[in-house]
């Protein structure tokens, strides 16, 4: 029989993801050590207290049921941990609701908001799931391009009249993945001054929020006045607290947008296991030198691998923020060649930056994902590779 494709379905492509993974999947099993800067999952361990806490709650029987919904506990902690972290005012009943990690909750808040006809602005380059999310949703994805001589920052006024008239939604995320780069203050108080004005509602990404370098503290887009009445802004205790595969965050800010969330969600699932819940309060309400220890180690890893890229004579910025640097690649390659000759040459994963938008031609994305010596090591492998292109060239 022929199994039937959904035309929302039928306009997503699998891309070069997979073929990134089947590549290393080929070179692994022909015995290539590969060292993997291609994924941004954290290497590093949740602190102690997750890991012991986790093993309590799991040994509880009562702790096996359906959870139905978040804890109301769940988003007090939350809101505690919103209040004393980025000075923004939470009501824990109906400004926070709790997720099945953020890709599933930026996976579905389209499907709540959106419409047939409907346009969304979109990052370009962004995080995949945000062009994704809106074409399943049945509207149009619009790109807007973030350029570096922008600070990677979108150009308000440069977006068409038609295309506001359209949008409905905008998605934005800082600090950046897989750019980097930080917002200021005054560009979310102009993109609230923008919402307003074009009745566009706007969702903030806000996953790396811990992972802010150089002295510099994070800035909530809710921490503006007047953000949640025209938006929300997603979470996760993933790269926070090195619980990635726990899959657990939330939603917080506009009550309106939580409640269509919340409606959708309860017809879709049963709520999050409820160990893993009773850890993440656990976490949240924890002391924050609970994370910053892994916060300097980021720092220590980005530090030293774009010192050893330096060396080898390719000189990349140091991000600002995240576990990715989002680096120009040399002269005479394009993405996607750079990235698969560096796997097969040099048994270096890292990501071409078209991957995530057409304004990622001429990047890659490195994860800091390895220990520092791994890291180092890989800066070699790359300077070997580039030197032998180099001789290839000048023959």
């Amino acid at each position: 029989m022929t199994v039937p494709m959904s035309k929302r379905l039928a306009t997503l492509e699998t891309g070069i993801f997979a073929e990134l993974a089947l590549e290393k999947r080929r070179l692994q099993k022909n015995g290539v050590d590969i060292i993997d800067l291609s994924v941004g999952s954290p290497d590093m361990p949740p602190p102690a207290l997750v890991m012991e806490k986790l093993g309590d709650y799991v040994r509880q029987p009562a702790n096996y049921a359906y959870s139905i919904t978040g804890l109301e506990s769940f988003s007090d902690a939350v809101a505690h941990f919103y209040a004393s972290r980025y000075h923004v005012q939470l009501d824990p009943q109906h400004e926070v609701l709790q997720l099945t990690g953020t890709q599933e909750g930026l996976s579905h808040l389209p499907m709540c908001l959106l419409n047939e006809g409907d346009i969304a602005l979109v990052p370009n380059p962004g995080y995949p799931i945000y062009d994704a999310s809106i074409r399943l949703a049945g509207a149009t994805p619009y790109p807007i391009p973030l350029l570096e001589e922008n600070n990677f920052l979108p150009c308000l006024e440069d977006i068409p009249e038609g295309i506001l008239a359209r949008a409905k939604m905008m998605i934005v995320n800082y600090p950046g993945n897989p750019v980097t780069a930080l917002a200021t203050h005054e560009f979310f108080e102009q993109l609230v001054a923008f919402a307003k004005r074009h009745d566009i509602f706007i969702v903030h990404d806000f996953a790396y929020s811990e992972l802010v370098f150089d002295g510099v503290r994070p800035i909530s887009f809710l921490s503006i006045p007047g953000a949640k009445e025209v938006g929300v802004e997603f979470n996760s205790l993933s790269k926070t607290f090195n619980m990635a595969g726990c899959r657990i965050g939330y939603l917080c800010g506009n009550r309106d947008g939580i409640e269509r969330l919340a409606l959708l969600k309860s017809h879709i699932d049963f709520g999050n296991f409820l160990p893993l819940q009773r850890v993440a309060i656990d976490a949240l309400l924890a002391p924050h030198e609970l994370f910053e220890a892994q916060l300097s180690e980021y720092i220590h890893r980005r530090d030293r691998l774009c010192e050893a890229l330096q060396n080898v004579g390719w000189p990349v910025a140091k991000s600002p923020a995240t576990m990715f640097i989002w680096a120009k690649i040399p002269d005479g390659f394009q993405s996607r060649e750079f990235a698969l000759n560096a796997l097969r040459e040099a048994g270096v994963a890292m990501t071409p930056g078209n991957a995530f938008g057409s304004e990622g031609e001429g990047y890659v994305r490195l994860a800091l994902v390895q220990p520092v010596h791994r890291l180092e090591e890989a800066a070699q492998r790359i300077g070997v590779y580039l030197k032998s292109v180099s001789h290839a060239v000048n023959r």
